[in-house]
């Protein structure tokens, strides 16, 4: 499956043989999203709705499906818009839709039961039962996280009939998809909902228990390369993966024809038992055409040390030498890949000096060896570059920087086939049956590989023959003649009955008609019912759902992560307390602490579970203890499994009342809206599901990044993983400093990954009278790296405002007073030109 932002990229994916194609579409004017854009997670790319119809046709007449992503949270405004564009998308007889929000997957399954939901990898699932929470909520198919192994992906395999699909090229996100934040932090951009702003790609300082760590050359060390897994799909088609997909919506229809046509290959070579035949050419063409560096990263395994080189954040291309010195005219270049003039190179500074600066570089105007000027050269020897007068300054490369061909123009060439095509390039294959009796009209019937057949039949009866007989060598060379349909003749088989004669003419108006048939037949757009379900599933969920609790007074909930918190959260007598330890060995004896102090207490598990790690969901049990559900492959475990209390965390991503309902029928007492909502959404949210149902953050830190990828590891250690790191996440306090100086910690959880916190506390004090008024009882405090000090006067901060002892704004500026890096009121933020509740369009 291939990436398509455009026309000429879809193009270029048909032609280079995709099986099928994703794309966002963009709804008529004032029928999308609050903010105009369409419902999927690449904004600036896709295609209008009104032109929707006919490029599914298009694509069903060459054999190719067509996924629409939907791939973004629905607020509780917009569900009204995305219950008609659902429809319009069905109606238009695209194959599948690609979704993240659970209650608008089963919303479209709803709409229409024959429509395919496919489960996005913004929807976190890394094992079986993520893959059966997904089912739950009307998905078919379900795209994994992209930092599964391929003996993780094979363990789901093994334990799921679901369907699976696996990213197997381009770029990888440092987050987990659906677990990122750090845009709605730093930028009030969701990439929950396509805004991503990639602040993983900006440079960060290191601090190492408050000391800058010298990182050398790697900065950007929450940028990862780019996933590159040719070399792994005979290993994804023995597993049985449903479908490789290439990531890169925002490419050009040149990378979108490389990348394709050489999974392409691949998967037919592994299909057909052989070994992969892609020649170096290829692979250094992909390279070329983007690339931050390519590898099969997690997919062969976990080397902390390979998955972030953190030399620089963009396309680098192929690396072609090594500087070795430079000269008044050009720079002395070792290379290790032959150049010729026209080629845009750049020499590599990774941060000997300020990585804000721009890269020297440019187009090669010519070679020189010993003192003359060639036009062949070798690898392995040094040449001196010469380029445009002022276009590189010799004073800022310096002797060992590594020299990149990011531009190659004999690229175009290669690829100038399957993107500037006037005929079909990729085709199909088709059975044909030739029926030809003596006597009788003459009848040719294709049949493709998806079953649709199609005859045609001449209006005259087939003629004795006086000379030569039709026979099969004959009707195949005919009949075979299908250049520029889409199609290639696979099997002929005939049907005579005497000697017949047909003119070669009549052979191939039958071939024509008959191909027109079947193209015909292929582009026409399935029979679908929808119907408008939105009001019936509210209904629903509104008559199942529990009596509302009575109002009291309110909760304080407090979470904490070390024991010296704990020890000031007990003082303080919350009305529960949250472990959320780093360690297992520490919970136990944790929680029967507080379970002695008369609290009642809950655990907080990690929000990702991958196959290996199900043993946690039984040590969670053994507890005894509340749990705090991070994950929907946890929740789908618990089912029927008699635990405790389960409270729903924000990492649900429940977003409206649709998920919301949907979580809490799986046995949630309480669940946190996601953070992608602003404080007067959660009240609106409140007054559609029950406020009584929702435990909302008062103070944290935003979770800005959730990494598979261990900083601790990479920079505190030469080790590869867990097994031979040394743990220096149990000895050492590590934090990061962005360009603006402020610093976010780092925490590892039980699993290794990593969490990069929001440096400064965000507070709801401002929004806390809203919040009651709407009937909202249960506030939660979470700390991070807080003192036991900080604890316990945050703690009674709030208590002193529920109480009526402390206004909101005099809350708000003792919190404030509080933190060294000031307090924020970050993902809560709501604009000025957002509505009144009474505003709400599904009331």
């Amino acid at each position: 499956m291939s990436p398509v932002g455009g026309f000429p990229q879809l193009k270029a994916a048909v032609e280079a043989g995709a099986d099928a194609v994703f794309f966002g579409v963009n709804p008529a004017r004032g029928a999308g999203r609050q903010d105009g854009a369409g419902f999927h997670a690449r904004a600036k790319v896709g295609f209008e709705a009104e032109a929707l119809p006919e490029i599914m046709a298009g694509l069903h007449r060459r054999g190719v499906q067509g996924f629409v992503t939907f791939n973004v949270l629905v607020f509780d405004r917009e569900l009204r818009d995305a219950e008609r564009q659902l429809i319009a998308l069905a109606e238009a007889g695209v194959d599948a839709l690609i979704v993240q929000d659970h209650g608008v997957a089963r919303l479209a399954h709803e709409i229409c039961p024959d429509l395919p939901i496919h489960g996005s990898t913004q929807m976190s699932i890394t094992s079986a039962e993520g893959a059966e929470h997904a089912r739950r909520f009307g998905a078919s198919r379900v795209v994994l996280g992209r930092e599964l192994s391929l003996r993780d992906i094979e363990r789901i395999a093994n334990q799921t009939d679901v369907e699976l699909e696996t990213f197997v090229h381009g770029a990888l996100c440092v987050s987990y998809s659906g677990q990122c934040f750090s845009s709605e932090a730093w930028g009030g951009r969701s990439a929950n909902r396509g805004q991503c702003a990639q602040a993983c790609r900006l440079p960060y300082d290191l601090l190492v228990d408050g000391e800058t760590r010298d990182l050398g050359d790697a900065r950007y060390l929450l940028s990862p390369g780019d996933l590159y897994a040719l070399h792994q799909v005979p290993d994804l088609v023995r597993i049985g993966v449903n479908c490789l997909k290439i990531e890169g919506r925002y490419k050009d229809a040149e990378f979108v024809a490389l990348t394709t046509a050489a999974y392409r290959q691949a998967v037919d070579e592994a299909w057909a038992g052989l070994p992969l035949g892609i020649t170096p050419q290829q692979e250094r063409d992909l390279e070329q055409v983007y690339s931050r560096g390519l590898a099969p990263h997690f997919m062969a395994g976990t080397n902390h040390q390979t998955v972030v080189r953190g030399r620089a954040p963009r396309h680098r291309g192929v690396r072609v030498g090594t500087v070795r010195g430079v000269t008044e005219r050009g720079v002395l270049v070792d290379l290790s890949e032959p150049v010729r003039p026209g080629d845009g190179l750049v020499f590599d500074p990774a941060n000997w000096r300020t990585p804000e600066g721009r890269e020297e570089g440019g187009f090669l105007y010519g070679l020189w060896h010993n003192g003359q000027p060639v036009e062949e050269v070798r690898a392995g020897a040094v040449y001196e570059l010469r380029f445009g007068r002022g276009s590189v300054d010799g004073a800022r490369v310096r002797i060992g920087d590594p020299v990149w061909r990011t531009h190659d123009p004999t690229l175009a060439a290669r690829v100038r086939p399957l993107v500037e095509a006037n005929d079909a390039v990729y085709t199909r294959p088709v059975q044909a049956h030739f029926l030809g009796h003596v006597g009788q009209p003459p009848a040719l019937t294709l049949t493709d590989e998806a079953g649709h057949h199609a005859t045609a039949t001449l209006p005259e009866p087939l003629s004795p023959a006086r000379n030569r007989a039709l026979d099969e060598s004959g009707l195949r060379e005919q009949l075979g003649k299908l250049g520029g349909t889409g199609y290639h003749l696979s099997e002929l088989s005939a049907d005579l009955q005497g000697a017949g004669f047909l003119p070669v003419s009549a052979l191939n108006a039958l071939r024509r008609e008959a191909v027109e048939a079947l193209t015909d037949l292929r582009g026409q757009a399935p029979e679908r019912r929808t119907a408008a379900r939105l009001d019936e599933v509210l209904a629903a969920q509104t008559t199942g759902t529990v009596a509302p609790a009575p109002r009291s007074a309110a909760r304080l909930h407090v979470l904490v992560r070390t024991p010296e918190q704990l020890d000031a959260a007990l003082e303080e007598a919350p009305d529960s307390i949250t472990l959320d330890y780093l360690e297992l060995y520490g919970l136990k004896p944790s929680v029967e602490r507080v379970r002695a102090a008369g609290v009642p207490v809950r655990v907080a598990s990690p929000r990702i579970l991958k196959p290996t790690e199900q043993n946690l969901q039984k040590f969670l049990l053994s507890l005894e203890a509340g749990i705090l559900v991070r994950s929907g492959g946890l929740l789908e475990g618990l089912q029927g499994a008699g635990a405790a209390e389960l409270t729903g965390d924000f990492s649900l991503n429940a977003a409206n009342v649709l998920t919301a309902r949907a979580l809490l029928e799986l046995g949630l007492t309480r669940l946190t809206p996601t953070h992608d909502l602003n404080a007067r959404q959660i009240t609106e949210l409140a007054s559609l599901v029950g406020p009584e149902l929702l435990e909302v953050v008062a103070y944290g830190h935003l979770p800005v990044f959730h990494t598979e990828h261990c900083v601790f590891c990479r920079f505190l250690s030469d080790g590869t993983d867990y097994t031979n790191c040394g743990h220096p996440c149990e000895s050492h306090r590590v934090a990061l400093r962005d360009e603006r100086g402020r610093t976010h910690p780092v925490m590892a959880d039980v699993g290794c990954r990593n969490t990069v916190f929001e440096g400064r506390p965000q507070i709801a004090a401002a929004h806390l009278p809203e919040w009651q008024g709407a009937g909202l009882q249960d506030f939660r405090l979470e700390f991070v790296h807080e003192t036991p000090n900080t604890v316990r006067q945050v703690v009674r901060l709030h208590r002193a405002f529920l109480t009526g002892d402390l206004s909101s704004a005099e809350l708000d500026a003792a919190l404030a007073g509080l933190s060294d890096g000031g307090t924020t009121e970050g993902s809560l933020f709501v604009p000025h030109d957002f509505g009144m509740l009474d505003a709400l369009p599904i009331l």
